[in-house]
């Protein structure tokens, strides 16, 4: 079982730090953003358990790659007004090159599944993708531009959580500038590795006063969704911090996996 860190230059004095762990055969998964590298580090001992149980439950047969990104734990990569959307699958790539991943599945959720729509529909090496938390179809761009705009000089407390300094809480921003213009509805019929969407039931939220409508979206474009080939799971009675439970999320999503990736995956 292979355990190791280590940093990707990406850029003069920015680097990326990475952990990996499982067996050196494994299934090569990058879990993206809520889950880094450095978790304990940046939440605290109490998530251990969150990062424990997602690692106890994939590790038998995956080998995952961690990420401190963007911009957090001990990474310092990218500067806040860098982060576009190009820089961001440049970044996850490289980090993949440097841990040995050729082609690779890609898990994560919220913003991290905003990155990974944008990975898949740039790139050619996803094996799989497996977002949560984050609509494929009606994604609502300019209105969580505009929460990340109006919390940018008060960034709110979860975010404060993760990032080293709140002047950091603008790279939301550039990111999402990045994005207004993206072909959504043809860049996801582009993606062709397969793909899962999972959500809490109660998962809509409301960033600096916006109404941002992910289970509703989710719902009302299902059918859409499936058929374009995505699966698409509903984690009912759950809302938008599902994530941070490996019990409620990993099972469906590691079946995905296991289905789609190879048998040795679902030993």
């Amino acid at each position: 079982m292979i355990d190791e860190h280590g940093d990707v230059a990406v850029a003069r004095d920015a680097t990326i730090h990475y952990r990996y762990v499982g067996p050196a055969n494994g299934v090569p998964l990058m879990l993206g953003l809520p889950l880094m590298a450095s978790h304990t580090d940046i939440f605290g001992p109490e998530s251990v358990t969150t990062i424990d149980g997602y690692l106890e439950r994939l590790t038998d047969a995956y080998r995952v790659l961690l990420v401190d990104y963007p911009n957090i734990g001990k990474s310092t990569s990218p500067p806040p007004n860098e982060m576009t959307a190009e820089r961001v699958c440049s970044d996850l790539l490289a980090t993949a090159d440097a841990a040995g991943f050729g082609h690779f599945a890609y898990w994560a959720y919220s913003w991290g599944a905003a990155a990974g729509l944008q990975l898949a529909s740039r790139s050619d090496r996803l094996s799989a993708l497996a977002i949560g938390g984050w609509p494929p179809l009606g994604g609502q761009y300019r209105d969580i531009l505009n929460a990340a705009r109006s919390q940018v000089d008060d960034p709110p407390e979860s975010a404060r959580v993760v990032l080293r300094e709140p002047a950091q809480y603008a790279q939301w921003v550039t990111f999402y500038e990045s994005v207004l213009d993206w072909p959504e509805e043809r860049a996801v019929a582009s993606i062709d590795c397969p793909r899962m969407v999972f959500f809490g039931g109660q998962g809509d939220v409301d960033p600096g006063g916006e109404d941002i409508r992910i289970a509703g979206t989710l719902r009302e474009r299902r059918r859409e969704l499936e058929r374009l080939g995505w699966k698409v799971h509903e984690i009912p009675e759950r809302d938008h911090s599902v994530c941070l439970d490996p019990s409620a999320v990993v099972p469906p999503v590691r079946a995905f996996l296991d289905a789609v990736l190879s048998r040795t995956a679902a030993r």
